[in-house]
């Protein structure tokens, strides 16, 4: 197999069309035939089902895409490190919490995009249980990640800070007016949180249940702004990252209660996978990280 053929096959799975495969790639259509055919005799399993104008993976092509995926980037990574020398270019890929990219990594990005335009970035959001997943199958050069620290010898984490958490209310809710709030006063209160996965809301949820509390989970998403919305909408009280939630705070709209209960040592950390080759791309990246998250 080529690289040809497995950027054809993604190109047909993402489109479900041969023919508009083929535009896309800048190819006659016979010739992206010849590269599927040829793909699928190689493996010997059929990729695709063709009924009528319909066009769908099999079991044994969907079960192909990671790995077809895996071998694109790690071709542009060789091209990179071969062919720029130092100079960054290529591509970049990042894990990211959407919570950080409300203040913390649009800066980083910008001024990334100024220092480095030859470098094509792209962002995959996720949670602390996707990125290890994203990468140890190479499918992010580096994660920027928001929850209970990652520590494994599989991971090198680069920077690490400690990031507060905050217990927001729209303005006027009745816990707003308590000095102290421990867990048990938000037992009967409606909780709007993030989806399951995510390690802060982890880390919440076992703080209620160490406390005998069960939570009463109203709603959930794995929106930032929507749970932002929501709570500003009086549905239920929330948990997020003070820097998600910034300007909601200075403009009134969120109010933090006083929460004294347990700490919930949620932190954010860059890392990377420790057989991961550092690209002049992902050098730049992280030294500009560490730039702008040691102020």
């Amino acid at each position: 197999m080529d690289f040809k053929q497995l950027n054809a096959f993604l190109t047909i799975g993402r489109l479900q069309s041969f023919t508009k495969a083929a535009q896309e790639l800048g190819y006659a259509q016979s010739s992206i035939t010849t590269q599927i055919k040829s793909l699928e005799n190689e493996l010997e399993v059929k990729l695709f089902e063709r009924i009528g104008k319909n066009v769908t993976l099999t079991h044994e092509g969907r079960k192909l895409i990671p790995y077809a995926k895996q071998m694109l980037k790690l071709s542009d990574d060789i091209k990179s490190s071969i062919t720029t020398a130092d100079k960054p270019t290529g591509t970049l890929t990042i894990g990211a919490a959407e919570s950080l990219c409300v203040l913390r990594l649009p800066e980083i990005l910008k001024k990334y995009r100024e220092l480095y335009p030859d470098v094509d970035v792209s962002i995959k959001f996720g949670s602390c249980a996707d990125f290890r997943h994203f990468l140890s199958n190479n499918i992010v050069d580096v994660a920027f990640s928001l929850g209970v620290k990652i520590d494994s010898t599989e991971f090198i984490s680069e920077i690490e800070l400690p990031e507060k958490m905050l217990i927001l209310a729209y303005p006027g809710h009745p816990l707003l007016k308590k000095e102290k709030v421990f867990p048990k006063d938000i037992s009967n209160e409606s909780l709007i949180l993030t989806d399951t996965g995510c390690s802060y809301r982890a880390a919440f949820e076992n703080i209620l249940r160490d406390s005998h509390i069960t939570p009463n989970v109203a709603l959930e998403t794995g929106s930032v702004q929507a749970i932002k919305q929501f709570t500003m909408s009086g549905l239920g009280i929330s948990l997020l990252p003070k820097v998600a939630v910034t300007d909601e705070i200075e403009s009134g709209r969120l109010i933090p209660i006083n929460w004294a209960g347990p700490d919930f040592n949620i932190i954010s950390q860059v890392i990377y996978h420790k057989d991961k080759w550092i690209s002049p791309a992902l050098r730049e990246f992280l030294n500009l990280a560490k730039q702008y998250l040691s102020n």
